[in-house]
């Protein structure tokens, strides 16, 4: 009996050899090049890139000694202040929605590029200028464009996810600066609101997949490589200060299609190739540019605290057109708009709403300049233009 087995054996390990088969075939095992998540994330990988935007603040300074001296001997002892200039670097992701090289990422990741700075590295290592198309600071989404003539790989919004509760998660990114990072989980929720820094967000999707800085406006595609949402904000503690773990928040992909077809409106209404800066209403910045010459972004907490201005009042210029309205009447970049006609203003969307019916030979009041938040410095001038 013992024999028998023996030979059964033998002749087993020989058909093998004869047939060319190895162990893993034999005994099921797959290849890890056919697991489905590997092959997704091939497909995924050409079409998700790194962002990089760089914006230069300028602050005044005092010499430290000058500070003591002032506080033991009076403001005599301190001069005139410094300027120093502080790069600021926001890292994300973001990924490639059309092979013409449009791009969707978050707003946040794109909201310092004020300098109109902002470079896409590609996951070939190849990398290229972007300009600012559109953005939704209340949905966290942006619209770049690369700047070159090519067809480039892309993710469709025509096919996505039916995102399913318990259905396996891929996260695709830029993770602490490293390129072509993943990490994988399941989708754990749905329809969850949470609050950063006074914002509101609503019905974003939840998983315990890793979201870490540099992830946000990555994909997040599901095993048939479809897309699940954009990565969004990672949360460590609850309102209440309760560390937690594995909770991770992204904006749905349903959102991320109906958000890129209002913004390929405004791509539409732009000249084809000249850079913008951010805005946070793609409209607004559209009608200000188009009638006064003016780029006009929403002034953020962090803009704010970094530029040392006065919060929740204005919005700041970042560019001005050469002979535009606005170059003529003597406003540049780096100042703010506080008022048009007699409404205050904290935003670039009620701009919009006060432009809307404004039109070529149009005279408006604006009120500009700079306002600290020392109360120290005030600058500001009304002026009116005529739109052009």
């Amino acid at each position: 009996m013992r024999n028998a087995a023996l030979v059964r054996i033998c002749l087993t390990i020989a058909l093998v050899a004869a047939l060319g088969l190895s162990c893993a075939q034999l005994f099921g095992q797959a290849d890890p090049a056919s697991e489905p998540a590997v092959i997704a994330v091939a497909k995924t990988l050409p079409a998700v890139v790194n962002i990089n935007t760089e914006r230069v603040v300028k602050r005044q300074v005092h010499d430290p000694f000058e500070d003591f001296a002032a506080q033991f001997f009076g403001g005599n002892y301190r001069g005139r202040p410094r300027e120093i200039r502080q790069t600021l670097q926001s890292l994300g992701s973001g990924f490639i929605c059309d092979p013409a090289g449009y791009i969707v990422t978050n707003e946040h990741v794109v909201a310092r590029a004020a300098d109109l700075k902002i470079e896409v590295t590609m996951n070939d290592g190849k990398t290229y200028n972007a300009h600012y198309i559109a953005g939704d600071s209340k949905k966290d989404l942006a619209f770049i464009k690369i700047d070159a003539k090519a067809a480039f790989p892309f993710i469709s919004l025509d096919n996505i996810s039916p995102n399913l509760l318990g259905q396996t998660v891929i996260v695709v990114g830029n993770a602490l600066g490293y390129g072509s990072s993943i990490s994988r989980g399941v989708l754990s929720g749905t329809k969850r609101d949470i609050t950063i820094e006074d914002i509101e967000y609503k019905d974003l999707l939840q998983t315990d997949a890793a979201i870490n800085p540099g992830n946000s406006g990555g994909p997040m595609i599901d095993l048939s490589a479809r897309l699940v949402g954009i990565s969004s904000a990672k949360m460590a503690f609850t309102p209440q200060g309760v560390p937690t773990q594995g909770l991770g928040f992204a904006i749905p992909a349903e959102t991320v299609r109906n958000s890129v077809a209002e913004f390929r409106k405004i791509a539409q209404n732009q000249p084809a190739a000249t850079p913008k800066g951010p805005a946070a209403e793609g409209i607004a910045a559209s009608s200000a540019e188009r009638l006064f010459g003016m780029q006009l972004q929403d002034l953020t907490p962090d803009l704010t605290d970094a530029l040392g201005f006065a919060p929740g009042k204005g919005v700041l210029v970042t560019a001005v057109e050469p002979n535009s309205p606005a170059d003529e009447a003597g406003i540049e970049r780096g100042l703010v708009v506080y008022r048009v006609g007699r409404r205050d203003l904290s935003s670039v969307k009620q701009i919009e709403t006060y432009l809307s019916r404004a039109t070529s030979g149009s005279a408006v009041d604006f009120t500009v300049g700079i306002m600290r938040n020392d109360g120290q410095g005030q600058r500001v001038a009304t002026v009116r233009l005529t739109a052009r």
